[in-house]
C-alpha cells in the first residue's frame, strides 16, 4: 500500500498517510488519459457562435429587379447569400452538439491515473490541516510559500467550506475543489495537488 507523508501549517512533516493503491497506484495509459480528456473538454464545451441562414435574415422577401431584360444576373433576393446582409452558408448552428461519450469506470480510472502519476513524481501531498479562524488570504499564501509544491495547486477539501474559499479566492495560483468535484482536466492542469488530510478519506470513500 502505497503511503504519503502528511505536512503541517508550518511545512514541517507530522505523519504519514495509507493510501489506496485502487486510487493513487494505477499503472498510466496515455490514450486513456487523452480520451477522457478530451471527451470532458468537449463535453464543457458551450454552443455560442449561431448565424442565420437565408430563410431567418430579415427582408429580402420582394424580387429586387425582374427576371430578363435587365442584362444583370437573376437575382431572388437581396437575402441570398451572395448579398452583404444575406443568409450565411455553412456557417455556426447553435444546434450543434460537441458531446463525447466516455465510460464512467474509463473515466474515474484515467482521474486515478493522473494522481498516481503525481504520487510518484511526488507532485501530490496531503496537508494536516488548514486554520480557518483567521479569515485571511496571507494566512493561507504564508502556508504555501513553506510546503514543497509548484507553481500551480489543486486544493482539496472535504466539502464546501466558505471561509477557506474566502482564503483563497485571491491566490491566482490556488484553485480550491471539493473532494466529490475533483476532474482529471483540473488534476492535470496544476503542478501540484494539495488534499486536506479529511478530504483523502473522502474522496476514496465516494470511489470506494
Amino acid at each position: 500500500m502505497a503511503t504519503i507523508s502528511i505536512y503541517n501549517q508550518e511545512g514541517k512533516i507530522v505523519g504519514d498517510l495509507a493510501l489506496n493503491d485502487k486510487i493513487f497506484a494505477v499503472k498510466p495509459n496515455a490514450g486513456l488519459v487523452h480520451e477522457a480528456v478530451t471527451a470532458q473538454r468537449a463535453n464543457a464545451r458551450r454552443t455560442i457562435a449561431s448565424t442565420k441562414n437565408r430563410g431567418e435574415v430579415r427582408g429580402g422577401g420582394k424580387k429586387p429587379w425582374k427576371q430578363k431584360g435587365t442584362g444583370r444576373a437573376r437575382q431572388g433576393s437581396i437575402r441570398s447569400p451572395q448579398w452583404v446582409g444575406g443568409g450565411i452558408v455553412f456557417g455556426p448552428r447553435s444546434e450543434r452538439n460537441f458531446e463525447l461519450k466516455i465510460n464512467r469506470k474509463a473515466k474515474q480510472k484515467a482521474l486515478f491515473m493522473a494522481l498516481s502519476d503525481k504520487l510518484i513524481n511526488k507532485q501530490l501531498l496531503v496537508i494536516d490541516s488548514v486554520n480557518t479562524e483567521a479569515i485571511k488570504t496571507k494566512v493561507l499564501a504564508e502556508m504555501i510559500k513553506k510546503l514543497p509544491v509548484g507553481r500551480t495547486i489543486l486544493l482539496v477539501s472535504p466539502k464546501a467550506d466558505p471561509s477557506l474559499m474566502r482564503m483563497v479566492r485571491n491566490l491566482q495560483s490556488v484553485t480550491l475543489v471539493s473532494s466529490n468535484s475533483v476532474n482529471l482536466v483540473d488534476v492535470l492542469g496544476h503542478k501540484s495537488v494539495a488534499f486536506l488530510k479529511d478530504a483523502v478519506a473522502s474522496f476514496e470513500k465516494l470511489y470506494a
